[in-house]
C-alpha cells in the first residue's frame, strides 16, 4: 500500500509517494497561481546511484534504472524555512525539504533536498550520499542531482508511446564566437516507436548531453526546454555547475525521463570514495513547469534573480567601456588610454575597464600572466599605471581591471615560486595548455596568492571592477591528492566558486565580470556569483545579434554583456546597430569613440543617455522573450524582447523590442507579443530616433502582433517601446 505526503512553499507544491516496495518518486507538482496540477503516474527514484558492484537493474547506459536508486526506501522527511541555503544563493525566506532514504542491501543512505523560494516556483534540488554501513568503503560512480519524469496535465490524458511524440526538446550549442545557437527537435524523431511494451522493459537509448572540463559551456549548455503544445506543458531544467556535467532524456515505456547530474564516471573520470560514515553532496539542479515557454522562461528569470547573490549593481546596471574589442587589442598603453578615457566619459559611461596586456613588459602578454605587477614599459610615467586609474576616477567613471586568476602563464616569474600541488598536474606533471599553467584551487597555496593579488589590486589602485577571463581548460582534472581525475575537479571548481564568495565577502561593493574566452562558462554557479557575463568574444559586429539574442536564456538579461565596439568609419546605421547588440543587456562598449567626428560621437552619448532611461530603469525586473522565436544563426531577422514581470503588467512600464536586419531581409516583420494580446497599445522609437528614417509599425490587439516594416539589403536595428493601454 502506497503513501503520500504533500509539501507546499511559496508559490509552489511538490507530492510524493512511495511504499514500503518501492523507492520514493515525485507524484505532483503544483503552482496554483499559474494553474499548474501535473501529475506523475511513472515511479521514477527520485535520486539514482551508481556504485562500484551495484549496476543497473536494466541494462543500459543510463544514469538511470539503477540498482540502489530502485532499492532505496523512504525513512523520513523534514521541513524548514532557509535565510541562508545550503547551496550559494540569496534568496531568505527559501521553504527547503529534506527526504531521507536508505538502500537495506548496499547500506547506501541519502537525503534529497529542495528549495523554493518564495520569489519563483522553480525547484532547486541535490542529493547527499553517505556510506552508511559499518565496514566497507564504497565508491560511487555517478550520481543524479533530479530525476523524474515528464508528467502531464491532472485534468489532462496521460503520456503513452503513441502520445510522447508530441514533445519537443531544445538545446543550445556553443563554440568560440558563436554561443547560443538554439535548435528545436521533436522527440519521435530522436526516438523511433519501437513497440517496447511487447518486451516488458523500458528502451535503451537515451539523448545525453556532456560537458567535460571546466568550460561548462564550452559545447552545450547545461540548461535546455521541453515543450507539448498538446498538453500545454513547458519544461526548464538546468545544472547549476561550473565544470563538468550531464544531462539526459529518454523514453521510458509508461513517460519520458529526465536526469540531471555533474560529474559521472562514464562521461568523466569521476569516482568518490566513501569510508563508513562518509558523505558526498552533488551539485546542485533546477525545474520549473509552465503552461508554456513564455510563462516557463518567466520562473527562470525570477528563480534566477531570488538565488543570485545580491549586489548594488543588479538593479541599475553600469554602463561599461572595455578598451578590448577591436580597439586596443591587448596591447594598453598610457598614450592610447587616456584619450579613450576622456572619450568614454563624454559619452556617459560610468565603468572604464582596462584589458589584458598592462602587466606585461615583453610584448606577448599571453605566457607572461601571473605575477599581475603592472608593466613600466607600458605605463612609463612617474605614477606607472595610477596615472590611468586616477585619470578614470578623475572622469567620474570607477576604474576595471582585467584578470585571469585561475591560470599562470609559463614564462611568468610566478610559475617556479609556486609549488607544483598548486596546480592542476596528471602523472606528476603540470597540465599545460596554450602555454599556460592551470591553477588548482584546492590548493591553499593558490587562493592566499590570488587573495594577496585581489588585496593588492584593490588596495593600491582602488580598483572597482574585475574582469575575470578563463581562456583554458584543463581536460578531465588533476590526479593529485584524488579519488580520481572527476572528483579533483569537482572540488577545485567549488573551491574557485568558495573562493569568489570570499572575495564578495571582502570587498561587497566589488563589480565581477564573467569572462571565460568570450561566453565558455555560462552556467548558474557562475552567473549567481557575478554581475557581469560576457557573451561572446566575436568581433563581426554583423554576427553578434544572435548571440545577444539568445544570451538571456543562459543569464538575466541585466548581466548579458554583449559587445558594442563602433569604429569612425562607420555610417550612423552600422553605429546604432552596434549599440542595439547591446542595449536590452548591461551595456557593453568599446571602439576607438576618440576617432569619431562630431555626429558619430554624438549618437554613441545619445545610445546611452537613451539607455539610461529606457533600459536602466526596468532592466533588472524585467522578462525576456523572443518575439520571433529563438534566434537561429544565420537568421535574417533576429528579434528580442523585455517586458514587465507579471507582478508589474499593470504599471506603465512598456515592453521594449530591439530588432534586426541583416542583408537579405524582404518585406513585413511580424512579432508575437502573446503577453500583450487583447490589450491597445502605443508604438513609439526608442533607438535610434533623430535623423534616423522611421520604420512604420502597425499593432494589432486581437492578435497581440506587431507589424514592422523594415528596410532591405541592408544591415539596420531599431529598438520600439510598445506601451500598453
Amino acid at each position: 500500500m502506497s503513501s503520500t505526503f504533500t509539501w507546499a512553499t511559496g508559490d509552489a507544491e511538490l507530492e510524493f509517494t512511495y511504499a514500503d516496495d518501492q523507492p520514493v518518486a515525485l507524484s505532483a507538482y503544483r503552482v496554483p497561481a499559474q494553474s499548474i496540477d501535473i501529475r506523475f503516474v511513472h515511479p521514477t527514484p527520485i535520486v539514482e546511484i551508481l556504485a562500484s558492484g551495484y549496476g543497473h537493474w536494466l541494462a543500459c547506459g543510463k544514469i538511470t534504472h539503477t540498482t540502489i536508486g530502485k532499492g532505496l526506501r523512504y525513512v523520513g522527511h523534514r521541513t524548514d524555512r532557509v535565510a541562508e541555503p545550503v547551496q550559494a544563493g540569496g534568496s531568505e525566506g527559501a521553504g527547503r525539504l529534506d527526504i531521507s532514504l536508505r538502500d537495506p542491501q548496499s547500506g547506501i543512505e541519502a537525503v534529497v533536498t529542495y528549495e523554493i523560494a518564495r520569489e519563483s516556483p522553480m525547484v532547486r534540488t541535490w542529493a547527499t550520499v553517505t556510506n552508511g554501513g559499518e565496514n566497507d568503503d564504497v565508491t560511487l560512480e555517478a550520481v543524479t542531482s533530479f530525476a523524474g519524469s515528464f508528467g502531464s496535465p491532472t485534468d489532462g490524458p496521460v503520456t503513452t508511446p503513441d502520445t510522447f511524440g508530441d514533445w519537443t526538446l531544445s538545446e543550445a550549442d556553443m563554440d568560440w564566437l558563436c554561443e547560443g545557437r538554439w535548435h528545436t527537435t521533436q522527440l519521435r524523431s530522436m526516438f523511433p516507436r519501437i513497440h517496447e511494451e511487447l518486451t516488458g522493459w523500458d528502451p535503451r537509448g537515451r539523448h545525453q548531453v556532456v560537458s567535460t572540463g571546466t568550460w561548462s559551456t564550452g559545447q552545450h549548455v547545461p540548461l535546455a526546454v521541453l515543450e507539448n503544445r498538446s498538453l500545454g506543458l513547458a519544461w526548464i531544467f538546468q545544472i547549476e555547475h561550473n565544470g563538468a556535467w550531464r544531462w539526459e532524456i529518454g523514453q521510458d515505456t509508461a513517460d519520458g525521463y529526465i536526469a540531471l547530474a555533474g560529474p559521472v564516471e562514464e562521461s568523466h573520470a569521476w569516482s568518490k570514495t566513501l569510508a563508513p560514515g562518509a558523505s558526498f553532496t552533488t551539485v546542485p539542479a533546477s525545474f520549473t513547469i509552465a503552461k508554456d515557454f513564455n510563462a516557463a522562461t518567466a520562473n527562470l528569470a525570477s528563480y534566477r534573480r531570488a538565488w543570485r547573490q545580491p549586489h548594488r549593481d543588479d538593479v541599475h546596471p553600469s554602463v561599461v567601456f572595455n578598451d578590448y574589442m577591436n580597439t586596443i587589442y591587448g596591447d594598453p598603453t598610457t598614450a592610447k588610454e587616456l584619450p579613450l578615457i576622456k572619450a568614454a566619459a563624454e559619452v556617459g559611461v560610468q565603468i572604464f575597464v582596462i584589458d589584458c596586456g598592462w602587466y606585461d613588459d615583453t610584448g606577448n602578454w599571453w605566457p607572461s600572466v601571473g605575477e599581475w605587477l603592472p608593466s613600466k614599459t607600458r605605463f612609463p610615467g612617474e605614477k606607472g599605471i595610477v596615472e590611468v586609474i586616477d585619470a578614470i576616477r578623475e572622469q567620474g567613471m570607477i576604474p576595471g581591471i582585467w584578470l585571469e586568476p585561475e591560470v599562470i602563464g609559463v614564462e611568468s616569474p610566478v610559475a617556479a615560486k609556486l609549488p607544483d600541488s598548486a596546480f592542476i598536474t596528471r602523472n606528476g606533471k603540470r597540465v599545460v595548455e596554450q602555454q599556460r599553467y592551470i591553477l588548482d584551487f584546492r590548493s591553499k597555496d593558490t587562493r592566499d596568492y590570488m587573495d594577496s593579488v585581489i588585496d593588492r589590486i584593490v588596495g593600491e589602485y582602488g580598483v572597482g571592477y574585475f574582469k575575470l577571463d578563463y581562456n583554458v581548460s584543463p581536460g578531465a582534472g588533476s590526479d593529485y591528492e584524488t579519488d580520481s581525475l572527476g572528483d579533483a575537479l569537482l572540488e577545485h571548481n567549488r573551491a574557485y566558486s568558495a573562493w569568489i564568495e570570499g572575495l564578495r565577502r571582502r570587498y561587497p561593493d566589488l563589480i565581477l565580470e564573467n569572462c571565460s574566452s568570450g561566453g565558455m562558462r555560462e552556467d548558474f554557479a557562475q552567473l549567481s556569483r557575478f554581475q557581469v557575463q560576457s557573451t561572446s568574444d566575436q568581433q563581426d559586429w554583423k554576427l553578434y545579434p544572435p548571440i545577444a539574442a539568445a544570451a538571456p536564456m543562459l543569464m538575466l538579461p541585466e548581466q548579458a554583456a554583449s559587445w558594442a565596439y563602433p569604429q569612425s568609419g562607420m555610417t550612423a546605421e552600422e553605429t546604432a546597430f552596434n549599440i542595439n547588440t547591446t542595449f536590452l543587456g548591461r551595456f557593453f562598449l568599446s571602439g576607438y569613440l576618440n576617432r569619431m567626428d562630431d555626429a558619430q560621437h554624438a549618437l554613441v552619448a545619445s545610445g546611452i543617455a537613451s539607455y539610461k532611461r529606457h533600459v536602466q530603469p526596468v532592466i533588472g525586473s524585467s522578462v525576456p522573450f523572443w518575439p520571433l522565436g529563438l534566434p537561429e544563426w544565420d537568421a535574417e531577422t533576429v528579434a528580442y524582447g523585455l517586458r514587465p514581470a507579471e507582478s508589474d503588467a499593470g504599471k506603465s512600464a512598456p515592453t521594449l523590442v530591439t530588432v534586426w536586419v541583416r542583408d537579405a531581409h524582404k518585406g513585413v516583420i511580424r512579432l508575437h507579443l502573446d503577453h500583450a494580446k487583447g490589450r491597445n497599445a502605443t508604438v513609439s522609437p526608442v533607438f535610434p530616433v533623430e535623423g534616423f528614417k522611421t520604420w512604420p509599425t502597425t499593432w494589432h490587439a486581437e492578435e497581440g502582433t506587431l507589424e514592422i516594416v523594415a528596410p532591405t539589403g541592408v544591415y539596420a536595428s531599431r529598438t520600439f517601446a510598445v506601451t500598453l493601454d
